[in-house]
């Protein structure tokens, strides 16, 4: 079984997160931020996912959202780390193209063990959902350089909730393809034979 548990705490944030990319029963999805909104976003990427995620997180939320929700992206990276281990026997890259009504997300995934992220799209306002929309491209990165991926993400729309939750799912999507074994290999997927 391929978990994940981190546990972060810092004077900003207390954060308590476990995934699990191989389900054994019904799908288990449990999210308490502090934020509503930004909770429907994780619940929308695990469950088109197809993987389980608790998290429980307590911030400093009469400041604003920025810490809570750029640490759990660096807690939510550092799970992911530790669930994939070595890579071994998984397909590696994955992507998925989501629309919602108007809007359209793209997502191409690299677990190749090397963080870096392209985020590539406009909102419409400042915010969505109580949240900057500039704190999205923030979770991402801080996903994606504590998981080791690289990912491009692009999108439009213009309805911002809608553009917002096309770019959950198709994370969750193609990080879903990406980390799946391929059956009968227990290779590495890299030519240096290590990610």
């Amino acid at each position: 079984m391929r978990e994940g548990t981190v546990e972060r705490r810092t004077a900003e944030t207390d954060i308590a997160l476990k995934i699990t990319l191989d389900q054994a029963g019904p799908h288990q999805i449990s999210i308490n931020t502090g934020i509503p909104f930004f909770d429907h976003m994780l619940h929308a990427m695990s469950r088109h996912g197809g993987f389980d995620l608790a998290i429980t997180a307590i911030g400093d939320l009469t400041v604003d959202s920025h810490h809570t929700i750029e640490d759990i992206g660096i807690v939510l990276g550092t799970a992911l780390h530790q669930a994939l281990g070595d890579g071994r026997g998984i397909r590696r890259f994955g992507h998925a193209i989501i629309p919602m009504d108007e809007a359209l997300a793209e997502v191409v995934l690299d677990c190749g063990g090397r963080g870096y992220l392209v985020f590539k799209g406009t909102f419409g306002n400042s915010t969505v959902g109580g949240i900057d929309t500039s704190l999205f491209e923030h979770f991402f990165y801080s996903l994606c350089i504590k998981a080791g991926i690289t990912a491009h993400i692009r999108f439009s729309g213009q309805n911002d909730h809608h553009t917002a939750e096309a770019i959950f799912k198709a994370f969750g999507i193609a990080l879903s393809q990406a980390l799946r074994t391929v059956s009968g290999s227990d290779q590495v997927p890299s030519t240096k034979g290590t990610l």
